[in-house]
């Protein structure tokens, strides 16, 4: 760096030194200012959705279950769910799975360096594939042949970590059996409520059918939660060409379950934030952005929007909702909403996300949900137990939508 020798001589800062000097000092005031903004809209942004905790209904989250209907299979063929094979153990049912961050405004996103990002692909997530991949749990299941009676045994046992479905973080799975490429013709297990890991160990006997015709079938494995009063949720399924499983005696097999192909499992993703305040009995759910939602107008295209629903104990507390992005498939949302939960009632709340395609002339349909809590899917638990971990941090996540 050059020094005037007559400056050097004074004892005056040079031209370079006075430069830096003045730069300093214009972005010290730039950052005061910014974070002066920063704190403003938070304030506003706090009053404006500030809402006590209070109870406003309840829904209906009771399931049943009809009597199983008499099946009759094409000649050649009959189906018999059996009692459990004597001598197994029986179980109850009562037997138990980067982004940057959006905030108020683009500029406090751009100043925003704490967020904690769990994104897929991301060096931060690895070893978490269950939140880049949504984890649909496990089916274990056994499959023999018996050459004397002509007889094909499929005993259905147990499945581990399903996802969640209802509002009450659980689900009510059953299992539908075919043999495809016949799908006129299903049995179905008992339902098993409020159970993610459910023991169902019943056996289903196909009769009649010749080995030569059994190598030809596929068997198809279908979960389903069950509800009364609206379509039974999909929630994963597995399929094994009966040509490549040796059938001259039992085999067991334990498969993970993967997206339903009849389409309920390509919904779309949506990214979003949580943030947790302690001191402040709050949560601040960040809606950022969705991709590639399902089309669900004849255009092929949908108008979504997102409801966030606040539930304790099963009830419905409070409700928000986002502007309606127009003929979008990868919306931008960037839409903050602050819940009051005090720390008591954090274990027993559970947070809805639900992308919607806005309709005008009839009724509006559901695109997808997500559900938080502590005992929801594993992708949806890690992100609730990362925003417990790093209180006052936006943890962000994309996250699969389920039927």
């Amino acid at each position: 760096m050059y020094v005037d020798p007559e400056a050097a001589g004074k004892g005056v800062p040079s031209r370079d030194v006075i430069l830096v000097s003045a730069i300093i000092t214009v972005s010290l005031s730039v950052t005061i200012v910014l974070c002066g903004i920063c704190q403003w809209c938070q304030r506003k942004l706090g009053k404006r959705y500030k809402n006590s905790l209070e109870t406003v209904g309840t829904p209906d989250s009771s399931r049943g279950r009809s009597e199983k209907k008499t099946i009759k299979l094409p000649p050649g063929g009959k189906m018999v769910n059996t009692a459990p094979v004597p001598g197994q153990t029986q179980h109850d049912e009562s037997d138990r799975k980067t982004e940057p961050r959006s905030s108020v405004s683009d500029l406090v996103n751009s100043l925003t360096s704490e967020m904690l990002m769990l994104s897929p692909g991301s060096e931060d997530d690895e070893g978490h594939d269950s939140s880049s991949r949504e984890n649909l749990g496990r089916i274990q299941f056994s499959v023999g042949y018996n050459f004397q009676e002509s007889t094909l045994t499929v005993k259905i046992m147990k499945a581990q970590e399903l996802p969640a479905k209802d509002f009450s973080g659980t689900s009510d799975p059953f299992v539908k059996i075919y043999l495809l490429p016949d799908k006129k013709h299903k049995l179905e297990t008992k339902v098993k409520r409020k159970n993610l890991n459910p023991h169902w160990n019943e056996t289903f006997l196909f009769e009649g059918f010749p080995y030569e015709k059994v190598v030809q079938r596929v068997l198809y494995l279908q979960v389903l939660d069950y509800d009364r009063f609206s379509r039974n949720d999909p929630i994963g399924e597995v399929s094994i060409p009966l040509n490549k499983v040796d059938l001259t005696q039992m085999q067991t097999f334990w498969k993970e379950l993967k997206p339903c192909s009849d389409g309920s499992g390509s919904r779309g993703e949506l990214l979003l934030s949580l943030c947790y305040n302690p001191s402040a009995n709050s949560i601040i759910v960040n809606i950022i952005k969705a991709r590639n939602l399902k089309a669900m107008d004849i255009g092929g295209t949908s108008d979504p929007y997102v409801k966030v629903w606040l539930m304790y104990k099963d009830k419905r507390v409070e409700k928000k909702k986002t502007v309606v992005m127009k003929r979008c498939l990868n919306p931008i949302f960037n839409e903050s909403f602050i819940f009051d939960i005090p720390t008591e009632k954090l274990r027993e709340t559970t947070i809805i996300i639900t992308v919607m395609d806005k309709d005008r002339l009839s009724r509006n349909d559901v695109i997808g949900k997500i559900y938080l809590s502590w005992k929801s899917g594993p992708g949806e638990v890690k992100h609730w137990k990362d925003m417990i971990a790093h209180p006052r941090q936006a943890v962000a996540q994309w996250h699969q939508l389920k039927a």
